[in-house]
Formats: structure tokens, sequence, C-alpha cells
């Protein structure tokens, strides 16, 4: 369920006219917090990036709904465990993304790597999730893995500071408990929130910019 959310007072510019090369500039610049934990499990996630008409565009996917998926519905960024095959997150990042959607990062430019995020304790507390960033500089179309994606689609990174897209985010097993999020399509559906809400928040902190606050009176 969605509420959405307000601030009273903003100082936070869009980014609307930002180009790659500022974010480019800002990811190249960036030295990522990461996990000193290497004896846990470990997944990664692709942030892939495309020049939009007006703003960087990121990628998004959306999970399908399955009993017993901790990720059932989720809106998030491709991504998984590293499996024996993989040499990095990197390649992890890079290897399932091209399992779910079908997009090759292989000839993409890399522009770094965000925070890592350990895992909700409460639910997942050795699990380490690890983000690298991509700009595709051709395009691609998507080949969904049914399996592991219902929807996929690019999203301006711009739009996730407008303020209606400010939304407090309830899950069925726990409707007392509100999280932050932001609304990028259907309500109730399409709300990006937990771990992928956090690694965008990082990003756009990394870019000098702040996600809208929970107002007061939400």
């Amino acid at each position: 369920m969605v509420a959405r959310r307000s601030r009273a007072r903003s100082s936070v510019a869009k980014l609307t006219g930002v180009k790659i090369d500022f974010v480019r500039k800002k990811l190249g610049a960036h030295v990522p917090e990461q996990s000193d934990l290497s004896d846990e499990a470990h997944a990664a996630v692709a942030v892939v990036l495309r020049e939009g008409t007006q703003s960087v565009e990121v990628l998004l996917i959306e999970r399908p709904v399955r009993e017993r998926d901790p990720w059932s519905g989720h809106m998030a960024f491709p991504g998984g465990r590293l499996e024996p095959i993989d040499t990095s997150s990197r390649g992890t990042a890079q290897r399932e993304t091209f399992e779910e959607v079908g997009i090759e990062l292989e000839n993409a430019e890399y522009l770094g790597q965000l925070n890592d995020i350990v895992g909700n304790p409460r639910t997942r507390p050795t699990l380490v999730v690890a983000a690298h960033a991509f700009f595709l500089t051709e395009r691609q179309e998507f080949e969904l893995a049914p399996r592991e994606v219902q929807d996929a689609f690019w999203f301006p990174l711009a739009d996730m500071l407008e303020q209606a897209r400010s939304v407090e985010y309830t899950i069925s097993h726990n409707p007392e408990t509100r999280y932050p999020g932001i609304l990028v399509g259907v309500p109730d559906r399409h709300v990006v929130w937990g771990l992928t809400y956090r690694f965008v928040e990082n990003l756009l902190d990394i870019l000098g910019h702040s996600i809208p606050a929970v107002s007061s009176r939400s």
C-alpha cells in the first residue's frame, strides 16, 4: 500500500539536463565503502544507465510474484548471488543482467561502484550486496527471463526527485511498518523501496542530491 509523503521545504535541484559526463565525473571520484564480511554470502546488482531525452535514465526491473520468494514483486536492479563461475562481483552483475533482461554489458562503459549494502539483519543477516554502475552506449532490446523478471523499463533519474513520487510503502505481512519509497509507475506496484531504494539513495547522494524526506504530517 502506498501513501504519499511530502516535505515543507525543498532545496534539491532537479537533475533535468544532467548528462552522463556529470555522472561519470562523480562516480569516477567516488571511493566505495566495501564490506569486510568476506566470509558471508555475496550478491551484486547492475545500475545500468543511458542518456534520455532530458535526463540520464536507469534500468529497473519488476520481479514476478511468487510465494515464499523474499523478492516477490519487488522493483529492483538486475542482479543476483555470486556463483562459482564469477571472478568478481562486477562479473556477477554483468552476467545476471544478461541472463535476466538480455542486456549485454561487456562493451558498456564501466562507471564505478556504489557502497556495499548488508541485507536487513532481520531477514538476510549474511548477505552483502555490491552495486556496479554501467553506461549503455548502444540501444539494446529487452529479452526477459520470465522466471526472474516480470517487467523491465527505463526511468528518468531526475524524476526520482519529484515531490509527487515520494511515498511511504507498506507490505502485507507487516502493515504497521512504513518504508520510504519512490513511485515509478503504477501505485502499490511500481515502488522502489528497501535495498534498491538504498542504492538509489546512495547514487543520488554521490551526485549531490537527496530524496525528499518523509513529512512530519504524514
